[in-house]
């Protein structure tokens, strides 16, 4: 079986990411269409060894397309998704949008599988926050040992999580530095090059950004609702890969071996954590690869049943492009999707 695949938003970060995903993981494709807004109809892009010219999402027809990966942002999606589902092709989508709507799934595949049979209700699948995906995959495999209580989260999030132009706004403010230049920040409420910023998204009435209440919210709904969550989310002047310092309480005992022998047989881990210099996984590192990687692992001595990890994931993959492409591959594996007929 193979499926007629559309990626929308197909330019960006996490689209392009998409496209290589889809090419490396060799996912059964009949055909792959980029689509993108009006402005960039024509811009070319690349999938395997092929070269897409971008549609227009805008009046493209998705009555013969499977599935639509979606990475246009929240506006887009929630304009489009709907009358795409409706056209009965699945939409897998990367933004915010309906993350929190109970009648979408919000799904990463180590995690929580069995519940993307729910797509039926809107044909919508939602993507989790980047910085979300990879914390329950580290989470989830210890969840089911030890029951956790509460987690306490520090984010170190690379500007690649605030897409193309977050991206050169580092370079040039780097450059800018080194030759003297004036400095300007654009996309950043602050400086960024040699710099930390501990914002990201915009301030709720709490005091905490909307990124700190995705973390909380999004946990809750993927892995369990009783699990108590407080995060902190700080941009740094990384090009891609985030990094999350997490302390974790349990209501059981789980020793630091203990964790390791369980997260070195978890699907979507790799256990990287050598008490010596450079004995652990940088975002450096984590770029480019697919897996979920954890180090640092040790006690947390300020609570009963405490453990501390350190967890490093490329953003644009893990959080976004691969999993997205998972999502699908779990549609299929599960027999939840079949091809269009398509006239010959």
């Amino acid at each position: 079986m193979k499926f007629k695949v559309a990626i929308a938003g197909a330019t960006g970060n996490v689209g392009r990411e998409m496209l290589d995903v889809l090419a490396e993981r060799r996912f059964p494709v009949s055909e792959v269409v980029a689509l993108a807004s009006p402005r960039s109809v024509g811009r070319e892009v690349s999938f395997g060894d092929k070269v897409l010219k971008c549609r227009n999402l805008e009046n493209y027809d998705f009555a013969d397309t499977d599935i639509c990966l979606m990475s246009a942002g929240g506006d887009v999606s929630r304009a489009f998704s709907p009358k795409i589902g409706a056209k009965g092709c699945v939409v897998i989508d990367n933004s915010s949008a309906f993350r929190m709507d109970p009648d979408v799934p919000l799904i990463v595949p180590e995690v929580n599988a069995e519940a993307v049979a729910g797509f039926v209700n809107k044909y919508i699948v939602a993507n989790p926050n980047c910085s979300t995906a990879q914390l329950v995959v580290a989470l989830k495999p210890l969840h089911d040992k030890a029951k956790i209580l509460r987690v306490v989260v520090s984010t170190y999030q690379s500007v690649s999580g605030a897409g193309k132009e977050a991206m050169d706004e580092l370079f040039a403010q780097t450059r800018a530095i080194y030759v003297s230049d004036p400095i300007e920040a654009k996309k950043f409420p602050k400086r960024i090059a040699f710099n930390v910023i501990p914002q990201i998204d915009v301030f709720m009435e709490d005091g905490f950004t909307k990124e700190e209440w995705k973390m909380t919210a999004e946990t809750k709904k993927i892995l369990d609702p009783k699990i108590k969550l407080v995060a902190t989310c700080v941009r740094v002047p990384v090009f891609i890969g985030h990094s999350e310092s997490v302390n974790i309480e349990f209501e059981h005992p789980i020793s630091p071996e203990e964790a390791r022998d369980i997260l070195r047989e978890a699907p979507g881990v790799l256990v990287i954590d050598k008490h010596e210099p450079g004995g652990y996984i940088t975002p450096h590192e984590a770029a480019g690869e697919d897996a979920t990687y954890v180090s640092r692992i040790r006690c947390d001595p300020s609570v009963e049943n405490g453990l501390a990890l350190w967890v490093v994931a490329d953003n644009l993959r893990k959080g976004a492009a691969l999993n997205a492409v998972q999502i699908a591959e779990t549609l299929i594996n599960r027999k939840l999707l079949a091809p269009k007929m398509r006239a010959a």
